[in-house]
């Protein structure tokens, strides 16, 4: 098989999940839940999570046309739990599970809910679930069923389908009609405020907006004659489906329609990760059995470092290994955790069995062992070999034991052959390829084991390699025993090298500085907050490592550290600086950064992210600037945004994203800079008020906090997985602009107000060359013709810099009636004539200001309708009163007459 073909292969395997969960056949296996180590031993939750499961396959095989259901999933415990049942984890871990099972996010209270951010079809982080949601059957009566709701996450999960409510636009007009926000439009209901004292009343209109005040909920029929949505009410009873084209609401305004602008079963089955084989499977002949589970712990990391010697690495890198693998076991590693290390070049040696870290003195005697000398070839199958057999003397198998695997060079011998061998091992394998030369199996070695892959290169200002090795760590959900790194920046200088860190209220606990030197000892001097120096004196220093190291006593002050670094000779600088939380009950602000894809071929635009948390506490207003080096050509800086545009899914939600267009062939790193300037969090709700069935109120939903999350000064960094670019030619690809997702309108009087944020000439960068707006009466037409829409002249509108506001005002040429709602579209063009995909549709109406004591009462209202009708039955009173009134007359005469005829006789 020749070199191409072992590329086309290597991106179709590494671009097709970035989850782990497979779809064998027509079951779903490799499906990860894991409950965090923060959470109290309760074995109730493992039946509860295995019921849930069992309950959404059945759900699952129904909603999709008898194709899929949940064949296998395994459960893993935290290590403190007890028990005799549980098997030893391989490579599942907390951080890289598909579903945790975790304490309360502030926002959502107990509320699932599902991390997802990239674009429309591609595959969520992870779905959360609260202990408290599992284990108390009354939340049932608010979401629905478990299992219901476990199907309604995984399609946000692994197909990246959005939801079809919005708690924040509940309501919008369509024609004269108040329509609730839903997906479908078949779904009846009613009306209603719920008052203080937990009764119903009729809804009232807003002034301003004439829609239903901020109080009004929609509460559906409890029997309907539709079986969609599940993205909108999965708690329904008659809910058993995704929408489809011919039911699909695409006037809703909600992120469904907003991100994809298509029906749920569209973007599954053409947009997902899954989009081809759901199209090939056939439904299954007969219901599926249940699914099987396995229930896994991990107890205290073990890891064994397998370095390579080989002659490549002499010199500057052999030294880099020295300092970067030197920071891991003394500042990164936790206590209590096991290692050995291995080096191999054309012999593979053990330089130290497994060791259990319990003591700084323990830490040091291992750094003492590291490798000095490098020479001879790269036998990275004999080193592979030595380092499993070290993994398995305690206990006899290397199962969810861990590999840091780092080597420089293409393998002497066939690395092919031994990499299956250590994939099926059950190791975790954490990759580390120093330069462009070393193995393209080190990359599927890591993917498969569900390790990291990192690369560096030589430059010595980079500090890759350092960041690399910090990186590796394994997270149990408690974040508050890892190391998290405030800094790691670089410089030549010949005189002063100064610069900043800021320890904030949520770490100062082990903070240490690590600074680097190239070729002469500096003076050095650390400033606190408070004015107290640290000088050399203070400092420990290693002249063979060129490293000096300060461990700051006891709690960092919080503030502004500075740091100040003299030389008289030029030279290249680096310095670390990590630290852990300052209270067991107070997680740190963490910095997380991956590309959507670890290869690319340019097809496709790559997106950096990078999440600003502290535990689930998004942190929004900071400053995300990620730098990716291909260690080819100068690195490109990139400022991510959260902005809600382009690349970002959704505004302030702490997730800071941007397109990277200036791909170069070979492998990148990727290394973001956090700085903050404010934060605080915002959410939206999946809550069910109640079902209409003679009007039955649920219970209140558990109230969930608003309050913005108040952070100063802080600074970050963080690795990011490696990737590599296969371009087709040298240069790197054109991209029209990004799609608009965030367009919106408003009718005043005659004129329409447009509001949206200006995409690029390439994407979300640059200045693109010239809009078109159209727009209809008619959502369809546009949809699906949006060249026959009625055009808008924007000979003035001049497009600005990507990520500006964009504001046109306009007159229609007509006269706008009342009732009337009309829907727009924009798309952009670029300097090249390319255009981008038509922008989502927005939608205005011009309703006129309601009546001071309007109240409603039914959800089809249509305010001219009404007004209508009520003349109607006006009119039909009075008829039938006159009717009533010429009736009693003419009896009264008859009556009259027949007293005269007696009379008479």
């Amino acid at each position: 098989m020749d070199s191409r073909m072992v590329f086309v292969l290597l991106w179709m395997l590494l671009s097709s999940t970035s989850t782990g969960i497979k779809l064998d056949g027509n079951g779903y296996v490799d499906v990860v839940i894991a409950i965090s180590s923060k959470v109290p031993q309760d074995n109730r939750l493992v039946d509860k999570i295995k019921e849930m499961v069992t309950e959404g396959s059945f759900y699952l095989y129904d909603a999709l046309n008898q194709k899929v259901y949940f064949r296998e999933a395994t459960i893993l415990v935290p290590p403190h739990w007890n028990g005799t049942n549980f098997t030893k984890a391989r490579t599942e871990s907390f951080g890289m599970a598909n579903i945790r099972i975790d304490n309360a996010n502030p926002a959502y209270g107990v509320e699932p809910y599902t991390n997802q951010y990239g674009e429309c079809g591609a595959e969520g982080e992870f779905i959360n679930f609260t202990p408290e949601y599992l284990l108390n059957d009354t939340f049932i009566q608010l979401y629905g069923s478990n299992g219901r709701v476990f199907v309604h996450e995984w399609a946000h999960l692994r197909w990246g389908v959005y939801d079809e409510f919005n708690g924040q636009k509940p309501f919008y007009h369509s024609n004269g009609r108040i329509e609730a926000t839903r997906c479908s439009k078949n779904i009846g209901g009613q009306f209603y405020e719920v008052t203080a004292g937990k009764s119903l009343q009729q809804c009232h209109i807003d002034l301003e907006t004439s829609l239903p005040t901020k109080g009004c909920m929609f509460f559906p029929n409890r029997n309907q004659i539709t079986n969609s949505s599940i993205m909108f009410l999965p708690g329904l009873d008659p809910v058993t489906a995704f929408c489809r084209e011919d039911e699909h609401n695409y006037e809703a305004p909600n992120m469904q329609n907003k991100k994809c602008g298509k029906a749920t079963w569209t973007v599954i089955f053409e947009d997902s990760v899954d989009k081809y084989i759901l199209r090939s499977l056939k439904p299954l002949q007969s219901r599926p059995p249940p699914p099987s589970f396995k229930v896994v712990q991990r107890k205290q990391r073990v890891v064994c470092l397998i370095l390579d010697v080989s002659g490549s690495m002499r010199g500057s890198r052999i030294l880099q290994l020295q300092q970067a693998a030197t920071h891991f076991l003394r500042n990164i590693i936790e206590d209590q955790a096991s290692v050995g290390i291995v080096q191999f070049s054309t012999m593979a040696s053990t330089l130290r069995n497994l060791t259990t870290i319990d003591s700084d003195t323990t830490r040091e005697n291992l750094i003492k062992l590291l490798p000095k000398v490098a020479d001879g070839s790269t036998n990275m199958c004999l080193g592979l070999s030595q380092g499993l057999q070290i993994l398995r003397e305690d206990n006899g198998d290397a199962l969810g034991d861990e590999i840091i695997f780092l080597t420089d060079g293409q393998a002497t011998d066939r690395i092919a052959d031994c990499v299956p061998s250590a994939i099926q091992s059950g190791t975790i394998i954490h990759t580390l390829a120093f330069g462009n030369s070393a193995a393209r199996e080190l990359m599927e070695m890591a993917n498969k084991t569900r390790g990291k892959f990192l690369s560096s290169n030589d430059e010595t200002t980079s500090n890759q390699l350092m960041d690399a090795f910090a990186s590796l760590t394994l997270s149990t959900g408690d974040y508050t025993n890892e190391p998290v790194q405030l800094e790691s920046i670089g410089a030549r200088t010949s005189n002063w090298f100064n610069g900043t860190v800021s320890v904030d209220q949520t770490v100062g606990n082990k903070t240490s500085f690590v600074i680097i030197y190239e070729l002469s000892l500096p003076s050095i001097y650390i400033q606190s907050p408070s004015g107290l120096i640290y000088t050399q004196t203070k400092m420990s220093h290693d002249g063979s490592l060129k490293t000096v190291f300060l461990k700051v006593p006891g709690t960092a002050e919080h503030g502004d550290w500075k740091f100040s670094i003299q030389t008289t000779t030029n030279q290249a600088f680096t310095i670390t600086v990590t630290s852990q939380a300052a209270q067991a009950d107070v997680p740190p602000i963490t910095v997380k950064t991956h590309m959507n894809q670890q290869f690319s071929d340019g097809t496709k635009p790559m997106i950096v992210f990078a999440e600003v948390r502290q535990d689930y506490r998004p942190v929004i207003n900071a400053e995300a600037w990620a730098t990716l080096d291909s260690g080819t050509g100068s690195p490109q800086t990139l400022q991510l945004l959260d902005n809600g545009a382009g690349a970002d899914a959704i505004k302030d939600d702490g997730i800071y994203s941007r397109y990277f267009i200036k791909m170069v062939n070979g492998r990148s790193s990727l290394k973001v800079r956090v700085n903050n300037q404010d934060g605080h969090t915002r959410f939206a709700v999946l809550y069910v008020p109640g079902c209409v069935l003679n009007v039955q109120l649920n219970p209140p939903k558990p109230p969930v906090s608003d309050e913005p999350l108040e952070v100063v000064n802080f600074t970050r960094t963080a690795t990011g997985e490696s990737f590599e670019v296969k371009l087709s030619g040298t240069a790197p690809p054109n991209f029209p602009p990004n799609r608009i997702t965030d367009l919106s309108a408003e009718i005043q009087e005659d004129t329409v107000l447009l509001n949206w944020t200006a995409p690029g000439e390439d994407l979300d960068q640059g200045t693109a060359k010239s809009y078109e707006i159209r727009w209809s009466f008619d959502l369809k037409m546009l949809r699906f013709n949006f060249s026959n829409g009625y055009s808008v002249n924007t000979t003035a509108v001049t497009p600005q810099k990507a990520g500006s506001v964009e504001q046109h005002s306009f007159n229609l040429n007509i006269t706008i009636q009342n009732g009337t709602t009309l829907f727009f579209a924009v798309q952009t063009e670029d300097k090249q004539n390319a255009k981008s995909e038509t922008s989502n549709f927005a939608q205005a109406s011009k309703i006129l200001p309601a009546p001071i004591t309007s109240e409603i009462s039914n959800p089809d209202i249509n305010l001219t309708v009404l007004v209508i009708s009520l003349c109607v039955v006006f009119m039909l009173m009075c008829f039938i009163f006159a009717v009533v009134i010429r009736a009693v007359k003419c009896r009264k005469r008859s009556a009259q007459s027949d007293m005269a005829l007696i009379i008479t006789d």
